[in-house]
Formats: structure tokens, sequence, C-alpha cells
């Protein structure tokens, strides 16, 4: 337990804590320790989830939405007390929107390994300590068996269309693999059938910004009043640089000097100072151990694995799939998009969103994410 002097710190991370407001989330529980893929198991395993509309009495409107690295359950909806952010798809999720919430059966989990609520690194392990520099080496698959848990409990035996993009992507492919009974449709985006080597190397550039922080203490910073906020941001800024694209940077800061300041002089470049802004916020939503746990899963990703490789994985999805990328994307080139394309027998695409953004494409677009749901899943012709 945290002595008397601890408690009074301020909290090292910008996760959610017990006593935080719970804004619209809910929990589950695993009643059993979650093996793990490594070997051994991790106890105390909970979920914390969102939901909009009602599940259907003959459970055929489920919808799974899987949310990215940095993203949380909160994908619809106001910023306000316990939510830092609006939702990342506030405009795809809603009534009378491509996932009609007076239709659909919408549920959004915060990430195993997440700081949102979910079980990670900021969670209390078995001591009645943080978890810390102690929390477990995941994968996608220990993730999605806890999801397939959660559904259980909700009583959903299969999903309408299971959707994500990146790290969500890469979720929603383990669901298809390794339960194609469960899904009936699929939406792959900006994600792929493996981690590259350019994607885990500039992965591995922000694990050591964190790691290098003097404040990281292993991962035993939980306590101490300062976490290692400096790594964090960097590893943010590096990895910001990557969701963008150059022209897009270039059209909207080019050399141009912050207001006021002088590069020469010390100052900023204004592309510096919006690295800054997305460094600073990050580094009071997140915490930088969920931000290792997460990062290193990316990493270690490949459908294939001890499943006769990425063909013969993707060669068991049966659901309908669409698969689409970003034209401007540079970290997830539209060439892996075409790999699961090629590889997913029921797959149509890749489709091209058409976006200035980078990466980020697949949140910002959302008119365009909005169409391959509904092509997916039709309006209800009602």
């Amino acid at each position: 337990m945290l002595t008397p002097s601890q408690v009074l710190l301020p909290p090292a991370s910008g996760a959610w804590r017990e006593g935080d407001p719970h804004g619209r989330r809910r929990w589950f529980a695993r009643e059993s320790p979650l093996p793990l893929e490594a070997g051994g198991e991790l106890p105390g395993v909970r979920l914390v989830f969102e939901t909009w509309g009602r599940l259907a009495a003959d459970r055929s409107n489920a919808v799974l939405v899987l949310h990215a690295l940095t993203g949380d359950s909160h994908v619809a909806g106001p910023a306000g007390p316990g939510h830092p952010t609006a939702g990342r798809w506030d405009g795809l999720v809603g009534p009378g929107r491509a996932l009609d919430t007076d239709r659909w059966f919408v549920v959004a989990p915060n990430v195993l390994g997440g700081c949102q609520g979910s079980t990670g690194p900021s969670s209390t392990g078995p001591s009645g300590r943080h978890w810390g520099g102690d929390f477990p080496f995941l994968t996608q698959r220990h993730q999605v068996a806890a999801e397939a848990d959660l559904a259980d409990a909700l009583g959903v035996d299969r999903r309408a269309l299971v959707v994500g993009g990146s790290m969500g992507g890469m979720r929603a492919l383990e669901w298809a693999v390794s339960r194609p009974e469960r899904t009936d449709a699929l939406l792959l985006l900006a994600t792929a059938a493996a981690a590259s080597a350019e994607q885990i190397a500039w992965a591995d550039i922000q694990l050591h910004a964190i790691r290098s922080d003097p404040h990281w203490h292993g991962g035993d910073y939980h306590g101490t009043g300062r976490g290692p906020d400096a790594g964090l941001g960097l590893a943010r800024r590096t990895a910001h640089v990557t969701y963008r694209s150059e022209p897009e940077l270039q059209a909207r800061f080019g050399r141009l000097p912050q207001d006021t300041e002088d590069p020469w002089r010390g100052g900023r470049y204004r592309v510096g100072s919006y690295l800054d802004h997305h460094a600073a916020k990050l580094v009071g939503r997140f915490d930088a151990g969920s931000c290792v746990v997460l990062s290193e899963a990316m990493n270690s990703h490949d459908i294939g694995r001890r499943r006769g490789g990425a063909r013969a994985a993707l060669g068991r999805v049966t659901a309908r799939t669409l698969v689409a990328g970003v034209d401007s994307d540079r970290l997830y080139p539209l060439a892996q998009q075409a790999e699961l394309t090629a590889g997913i027998p029921t797959a149509d695409g890749p489709r091209v969103i058409e976006s200035p953004h980078g990466h980020d494409g697949f949140l910002v677009e959302v008119e365009q994410v909005a169409a391959l749901v509904t092509e997916l899943v039709p309006p209800d012709p009602r």
C-alpha cells in the first residue's frame, strides 16, 4: 500500500485513478487469471468499456470498435469529467450516423495494458502497489482474449462488425483470425499483418526516450510524485511526426518561427511548437508505462506467428472484409493493406482514404470511414 507521504504527492501519470470521475465507463472483471503467450498469467484483469445503443433480443446487432495506441474507450461523446478528450470517432457513432445507435449496440473497450481504467502498469497489482515495471509482456492475443470474455459477459455471441485502425486494426484482425465464428464483418484501417522493421525501429526510438528519462525508475515511478514526462513527451514528438505527412507539415508550418520567438536566439519554429503542444497533451492524459507495454505489443504483432505464416493465418478469415489505407501514410503504407487484401479470401480493397494527414487520416477523414462502414453494414431500410 502507498504510504501517507506518497498519497499526498501529485500523480506521476495521466492515467485514470481510483477516485477519479467515472464518466461513461463501465467495468468488466475476469474471474480467473489470464494465461499469457510467453508463459505465466495475469491476475485481476479488468477492462473498462463504454456502450451506445441496446443489444437486440436476437443479439445480432453488436459492433466492436477498437482504438489505436493512445486512444481509449471514449470513441464518441464530449470531453468532460472522467474523459479528458472528446471521442476520437464522434462523427461515426450516434443516432443517424454510420454506426447508428438506434440500430447498433456499439461496444468500445479500453485495451488491456491501457491506462484509462483497464488493467495496466498504472493499476494496482497483487502486491497492493502499482504494477509498474512488473507488468508482464502482452500481445494482441491476450488483449483479444480479454475482449472475448467481455463479449461473453455482455451476452454477445457474434459481432455484426469489428472495426479498428492502426493498433486497433491489429486487434480487429486477431478477432477475425482467432475467432472467425464470432466475426461477421471486418473493417481494417491503416494496419498490417505484421509490424515491419521500420515500424519497430520508430517504436524502439520512443521506448528508449521513455526508459532514458531519469524519472522512469524501471517503470516504478508511481507514487513518487514525478513521472518520466520528458521521455514520454519526446516519444510523442517522434511518433507524431510519423503520424502526419511531410506535405501537410510543410503546408501548415513551413519554416515560420513561432509567434514572438526567434529560432536564432533559442526560440522555436511553429512546427516545434506544434509538437510541444501534442507532447504536453499526451503527458496530461496518458501513462508512460502503458505507452511502453502497448508499443511492445504492437512490435510483437505478427498474425502468422505459430499459425504457419501470415498467408495461412489470413486464410482463416471468413468475415466480409474491407481493407483501407491512407494515401499519405508513411508509417503504415498502402503496400501493407494490399498484403492484407491479397491474403484474406473474403477481402475487398485496398480502398484508399484520400487525406493529407498521413497515418492519422483514418481518424480525421470520418466521412470516408463512415462510407466504408455503411458499405459493410448498410443503413436499416426502414
